[in-house]
């Protein structure tokens, strides 16, 4: 059976005990120059990168390919400097001055709950494609793979993360361990809670672990499409996507 949606890679960084976060800091680190560079190269083999409104608003990332060479590489193949920028709300709560929506030369699509989509795009003018949310992340993976995204990142936070590994819509994870503790439940984990199809009586497969200065990526296979490299996704699903004004 064909799938009609992007191969989707979860990407986050976490603490020894499984926070994402620390109340007593603004963004906390959990990574290192060496993994921002991975990650980076994983941003460039992309279509697509997807953040919740939350993380555009708490800590109003870029979401930009960083390396020159990376983006000119793209550029050589016909593809934006950066992939798409997707992010998606239900109350319509984003502030179009945050980087998220930079003219920075690339496309942008919100995902708003319907009762959000009018004031979404009085809010943001012309900034971002704003579509009518329907069918929850199945419904934003299979509009994206209709705009042409064949490769998914989805970089957070907590809750789209517990929505696509509960729906097991996620093929790939990478899970970055930083050598600290948080100890703060008023911050929140890498997932809340969920139905998983991972368990005790259905173990995720652990396709590599590796050693990146003093943190540790792991990476787990969590569907039959997945790659051991980005490079064998990319060619055959990237280039060419677009974004439907």
């Amino acid at each position: 059976m064909i799938e009609h949606r992007p191969y989707t890679v979860l990407s986050c960084g976490m603490s020894l005990d499984g926070y994402i976060e620390d109340p007593e800091v603004h963004r906390l680190a959990l990574s290192n120059p060496e993994d921002f560079d991975r990650v980076d190269a994983e941003r460039a083999a992309s279509d697509a990168i997807l953040v919740g409104a939350a993380t555009v608003r708490n800590d109003d990332p870029r979401l930009l390919v960083r390396s020159p060479l990376r983006r000119e590489q793209r550029l050589a193949r016909g593809l934006p400097a950066s992939p798409i920028k997707v992010t998606v709300t239900r109350r319509g709560e984003l502030d179009p001055a945050r980087a998220f929506f930079a003219l920075d030369g690339t496309d942008k699509v919100v995902y708003g709950d319907p009762g959000a989509v009018d004031h979404l795009r009085a809010r943001l003018g012309g900034l971002a494609a704003v579509v009518a949310l329907a069918g929850g992340v199945r419904g934003i993976s299979e509009d994206l793979f209709g705009r042409g995204v064949r490769r998914l990142l989805v970089e957070g936070g907590q809750s789209l993360h517990t929505q696509f590994l509960a729906a097991g819509l996620a093929d790939e994870l990478q899970l970055v361990v930083a050598p600290l503790f948080v100890g703060d439940d008023r911050a929140r984990r890498f997932v809340g809670e969920g139905r998983f199809p991972w368990h005790p009586g259905s173990r995720a497969e652990l396709a590599e672990v590796r050693q990146i200065g003093d943190v540790a990526l792991l990476r787990y296979a969590l569907s039959a499409r997945f790659a051991p490299s980005a490079e064998a996704v990319a060619p055959a699903l990237s280039g060419s996507a677009h974004l439907d004004s």
